[in-house]
C-alpha cells in the first residue's frame, strides 16, 4: 500500500508517525466502509513499524455496524479506541478513550476533558450495556435491518442506472451516493418536508446518509425509506 512505501522509502520525507488514526467506516467522509483485509493489512503494518493504531469509533461504535465495535469484523486489536455519542445510551454527554493496559501511563487527573466524569451518563451507559449487550439480539437485529436498507437502496440504484448511484455502508450506517451534492441536498430537503431528518456527507455532500436509531421499529424504518425513495424519485426524474 502507499503508506507502506512511504514508511520504507528513505527518501519519502516522512518521519515515522507515532500513531495512525482510522475509521473502519467513515461517517462524515461519505459512509466509506474499509475492507476487512485492508484493516488487517494496516494493523500488521503498524505492528511491524511499532506505530500505535487508534480506531475512531465515536460515530460507528456501540453497535452501529452490527457488532459493538466497527472493527471487530476484521479481527484486529487496536492500541486505542475512542468512543462517544451513543455510548451513554440516553443522549447524555460522555466520551471514553480505551487504551491497552501497557500504554496506560496517565497519572490520576492527568487525562481530562469536558465529557468525562458526568455521573448520570455513566449510569445510563452502564444500563444500556446491560440491557442491549447481554446477548446478541441487538447485533442480529441491526444486521438484519441494515440488509433491508441495503436491499432498498440497491433497488433504487438499479432504477436509475444512468446516474451511477453507489450503495455504501455496513449495518445501520448506510449511504447512497448521488451524482452531486446539489441533488443530495434536494433529496434531504424534500424528506424534511415529509417529516424525516436526513443528513448528507462526503467531500461534496453528495451522499444521502442514513443513521437511524438501532432500536427503530421495522414499520418506522420502512416508512422512512419510503419517504427517501419518493424524494429520490422526484429529484432524479426532474
Amino acid at each position: 500500500m502507499y503508506f507502506e512505501r512511504l514508511l520504507t522509502d528513505g527518501g519519502s520525507g516522512l518521519n515515522k508517525p507515532a500513531a495512525v488514526i482510522v475509521e473502519a467506516v467513515q461517517g462524515e467522509g461519505g459512509i466509506n466502509a474499509a475492507r476487512a483485509e485492508w484493516l488487517r493489512g494496516l494493523a500488521d503494518l503498524c505492528k511491524k513499524h511499532e506505530i500505535l493504531l487508534i480506531v475512531d469509533d465515536i460515530q460507528m461504535g456501540c453497535g452501529r455496524t452490527g457488532q459493538f465495535f466497527s472493527f471487530e469484523e476484521a479481527g484486529i486489536e487496536p492500541d486505542m479506541v475512542t468512543l462517544s455519542k451513543s455510548i451513554s445510551g440516553y443522549g447524555h454527554p460522555l466520551a471514553l478513550t480505551l487504551i491497552k493496559p501497557e500504554l496506560d501511563i496517565w497519572e490520576p487527573g492527568e487525562h481530562n476533558g469536558t465529557f468525562r466524569g458526568f455521573a448520570p451518563a455513566f449510569a445510563t451507559a452502564t444500563k444500556a450495556i446491560e440491557l442491549f449487550w447481554s446477548d446478541d439480539e441487538l447485533e442480529k437485529s441491526t444486521i438484519a435491518k441494515g440488509a433491508y436498507v441495503e436491499g432498498r437502496f440497491n433497488q433504487i440504484a438499479a432504477r436509475f442506472p444512468e446516474h451511477e448511484l453507489v450503495v455504501k455502508g455496513r449495518g445501520l450506517a448506510r449511504g447512497l451516493q448521488m451524482p452531486s451534492g446539489e441533488i443530495a441536498g434536494k433529496i434531504a430537503a424534500r424528506a424534511f418536508e415529509e417529516g424525516l431528518l436526513l443528513e448528507t456527507s462526503g467531500p461534496s455532500d453528495e451522499v444521502v446518509k442514513l443513521l437511524p436509531a438501532l432500536t427503530i421499529p421495522d414499520e418506522l424504518l420502512t416508512r422512512g425509506l419510503d419517504i427517501i425513495e419518493d424524494a429520490i424519485n422526484e429529484a432524479l426524474s426532474a
